[in-house]
């Protein structure tokens, strides 16, 4: 084993080794390549899913396309070449949906407006992150909520993965959801691919997850006729008049009508952001002895300031992407990962086409072994200190069941609270936790939470 790892790693004192501490942090070139691929492959599907979404709320998509390209190049970039981090940045899904049909479509906001408020957002979040309020957050993280999130972001993630190839879909009486077409051909690879994933982990094949990732699109590319060979490149167009670069309207998002949506926004990626970095964090074992994020700070301006860029060339905010967690679940422990990332979604402008040959069942499976991995977070609960515990499982059953992690946050904090108060235990509780809980509280009952 020893000598298989020394062919693979980087040779000691070399410019890579020494600028993102690969054997420092036990991994190899190899691991990081492997890795860096996995998590783009498995979060790829956002240059066609952030600008159909935004389509429909009238910006161009060609336009919406580029801008998704450029905002998780530079995010992932930062990561990697300054906060030294496997995590990649691109547009939040979530807070994608929200711009175009409760800011655009909702409240008629236009586009220019629209995307001031994103630059104002990233403008605040980032004053939040370089002086310290979300370290503090962080700090002031219970451990039972902090393992709870991502146990609830695990759950996220299977539930996510399974509703994209439609093996557990909306119901329409009863419960909520329900099981899909067991027969369909995306259930049955993603079935198999999630059963092979796990083999070959176990077995400790090197790129198990990038290896199923490929066959399954190998796969759908040979008899599935929904996936079809699209051509290879595709020039970008920065300079069309569909442009949305350098689009922003910031004065107009200081209209009193904008600025509570600009606070609802920061609010929401304070706790939603940061859950997600100490979630992929704690799965890639990247915390320290008291549990704090190797380069915490530089990940948390990071991806704040990769907001301001989103409203600069006009995209939707940006955060690091759960799906981080398939590249550090494939070995990535450095910021190699995350900058391979960076360079993938710069000549992904280059190569749209491409993205159409990767389709759902073959990301799918990586994340749904992901999310299983992240269950393990409830082995790290101490149940001797049952409220804060249960706290942490609160916050994990609310994530999924809410499909919001902040409100997860929200519940786990409030049964903090309450529970030592009605356990006896409340000298347990610190100043910042009441502060933290009374701010997520008000933010609710505000009818503020997005």
């Amino acid at each position: 084993m020893s000598e298989q790892l020394s062919s693979t790693a980087v040779p000691s004192g070399s410019f890579l080794d020494r600028y993102f501490s690969i054997q420092q942090r036990g991994s190899t070139v190899r691991q990081e390549v492997i890795a860096g691929l996995t998590t783009f492959l498995a979060m790829v599907y956002s240059v066609i899913v952030v600008p159909n979404m935004l389509g429909q709320a009238g910006f161009d998509p060609g336009a919406v396309f580029i801008a998704t390209c450029l905002i998780a190049s530079f995010g992932s970039l930062l990561m990697g070449l300054w906060a030294n981090l496997p995590m990649a940045i691109g547009c939040a899904i979530s807070l994608t949906a929200f711009t175009a049909f409760s800011l655009v479509l909702g409240q008629g906001m236009s586009i220019p407006v629209t995307l001031g408020a994103i630059f104002l957002m990233g403008v605040t979040f980032t004053l939040v992150s370089v002086t310290g309020i979300r370290q503090w957050v962080l700090a002031n993280l219970p451990k039972g909520i902090a393992h709870g999130t991502g146990i609830g972001i695990g759950l996220f993630l299977l539930l996510i993965a399974t509703n994209s190839v439609q093996l557990i879909v909306a119901n329409s009486a009863g419960l909520p959801v329900k099981l899909g077409d067991i027969n369909s051909l995306p259930v049955i690879a993603t079935i198999l691919g999630l059963a092979a994933t796990i083999g070959l982990e176990r077995r400790g094949v090197p790129g198990g997850i990038l290896l199923v990732i490929i066959a399954l699109s190998v796969f759908g590319l040979v008899f599935d006729p929904s996936v079809k060979y699209q051509g290879l490149f595709a020039l970008p167009n920065l300079t069309s008049e569909h442009s949305l670069i350098g689009q922003l309207d910031i004065m107009g998002a200081f209209n009193p009508v904008v600025l509570p949506i600009v606070l609802a926004l920061v609010m929401t990626a304070i706790f939603d952001a940061t859950g997600t970095i100490r979630a992929v964090a704690g799965q890639a074992n990247l915390l320290d002895k008291d549990d704090n994020i190797v380069g915490g700070g530089k990940a948390l301006t990071s991806d704040s300031v990769s907001s301001m860029v989103a409203g600069l060339v006009g995209g939707a905010p940006a955060a690091v992407y759960i799906e981080s967690a398939a590249g550090t679940a494939a070995g990535g422990k450095t910021g190699l990962t995350a900058t391979i990332v960076g360079v993938l979604f710069l000549l992904m402008m280059f190569l749209a086409p491409l993205s159409y040959l990767v389709p759902a069942y073959a990301t799918a499976p990586a994340l749904m072994y992901v999310g299983l991995l992240m269950l393990s977070n409830v082995a790290k609960l101490d149940f001797d200190d049952k409220v804060d515990a249960m706290a942490g499982l609160t916050c994990a059953v609310f994530i999924i069941l809410s499909c919001n992690i902040v409100t997860g946050i929200m519940l786990g904090f409030v049964t903090l609270v309450v529970g030592r108060i009605c356990s006896g235990e409340w000298r347990k509780l610190k100043v910042g936790v009441l502060a933290i809980t009374l701010g997520l509280v008000v933010f609710y009952m505000g009818g503020w939470a997005i």
